[in-house]
């Protein structure tokens, strides 16, 4: 004979019963006891001086929570993440310079592997352009309309000396600097910007793959030497050693704001700024990653996207040369580097914007890189 359970009983162990599993749930939400509270970011190389100066304002806003940065080239963040080269740190969040990787990257993960590799989608921090920089003197030689012209680079690099373009012997050789378009975003995209206007057109796979584009990368790579696997240690490398080592260059917009203080320090004066024209807007863009990253870490990771993203963290990713995601006035920002007179700086320049390139463009430049032999 089975014996009845009272109904008060019954809700008694139904209340137990939710309760257990609340409890459940929130456990399995929240972090496990020593369950590592470090994000460990990596980033393209550009966003080092504005990361370092937010990391101890999110650490205080998370009590017990470490970011551990770490800095490289995009492309190669994003390669080693996929191949999964990383043996001292599991990466939390990637932040490449440009989205367009993390499209690649999610591209070839979901081939290899057969699922996702992030979390939720990507997420816009800040945006910048490629521009060109010159010191005073040479810029004034080489681009005389006040403007950079890559058939002007082009003449320079042909004619190899300064003095076959009418300067002083004493300048020696034209010495231009990109970055590895293996390696890093920008020089995939000083590439891409070049090709256009060497062909005319706006590079596409089938263009880029002719006879005169072979003729400029070879061209290129006799006269760049060993370019850096990053624009900040391209540009850091350009300020140090001065004129003579390097006459002109191309980088990042926020990255030359940022570092030239440091050049009218170091070389006692600052370099010209040149809006390329067309040129590409690129919007470094952050992802939290699922391999090895728990979801209450996860969480946690997004908490500090939101961070970057508020509008006091944009006022100090605009105070170290970078262009907001988020309405600001960039001539209002206290400390803001587009209203302390750098030469050639404009809130709003007067440029051509080209649709950030699409990865097959991208992957093309780079076989034809590879292709490029020096004879």
């Amino acid at each position: 004979m089975t014996s009845k359970v009272p109904r008060k009983h019954l809700r008694r162990r139904t209340v137990l019963s939710l309760g257990f599993l609340a409890v459940g749930l929130v456990a399995g939400l929240a972090p496990l006891p020593g369950e590592s509270r470090t994000l460990v970011v990596v980033a393209g190389t550009e966003l080092q001086q504005a990361l370092t100066a937010l990391k101890s304002g999110f650490e205080q806003s998370q009590p017990g929570v470490r970011l551990e940065l770490r800095f490289r080239g995009s492309q190669a963040l994003a390669n080693d993440y996929l191949d999964d080269r990383y043996q001292d740190v599991t990466p939390t969040i990637l932040i490449p310079a440009s989205g367009e990787i993390l499209q690649r990257l999610a591209q070839d993960w979901r081939a290899r592997y057969g699922d996702e590799p992030f979390y939720s989608p990507p997420q816009p921090i800040a945006k910048t352009f490629l521009v060109g920089i010159a010191w005073p003197e040479r810029g004034r030689v080489l681009f005389p309309q006040g403007r950079f012209e890559w058939e002007r680079v082009v003449q320079a690099m042909r004619a190899g000396q300064w003095s076959a373009l009418g300067a002083p012997a004493s300048w020696g050789s034209f010495d231009f600097c990109m970055t590895d378009p293996l390696r890093s975003n920008s020089g995939q995209l000083t590439l891409f910007l070049w090709a256009g206007a060497t062909l005319g057109t706006v590079a596409t796979p089938d263009n880029l793959n002719t006879e005169a584009i072979n003729r400029l990368f070879r061209l290129i790579k006799q006269s760049v030497y060993q370019p850096p696997n990053s624009t900040d240690t391209l540009l850091e490398a350009f300020i140090s050693q001065g004129v003579n080592e390097g006459d002109v260059a191309v980088v990042y917009e926020s990255i030359a704001l940022s570092r030239w203080p440091q050049a009218r320090v170091s070389q006692s004066q600052g370099y010209q700024i040149y809006y390329l024209s067309p040129t590409v807007e690129t919007v470094s863009t952050a992802a939290v990653v699922r391999r090895n990253v728990s979801p209450a870490l996860a969480r946690t990771a997004q908490q500090f996207l939101d961070f970057l993203r508020a509008p006091d963290q944009q006022k100090i990713l605009v105070q170290q040369g970078f262009r907001p995601v988020v309405d600001l006035d960039l001539t209002t920002v206290a400390g803001s580097p587009f209203s302390q007179g750098i030469p050639g700086v404009a809130v709003s320049p007067p440029v051509e914007l080209l649709p950030t390139p699409p990865s097959a463009v991208l992957q093309e430049i780079q076989k034809q890189w590879q292709r490029a032999t020096v004879g």
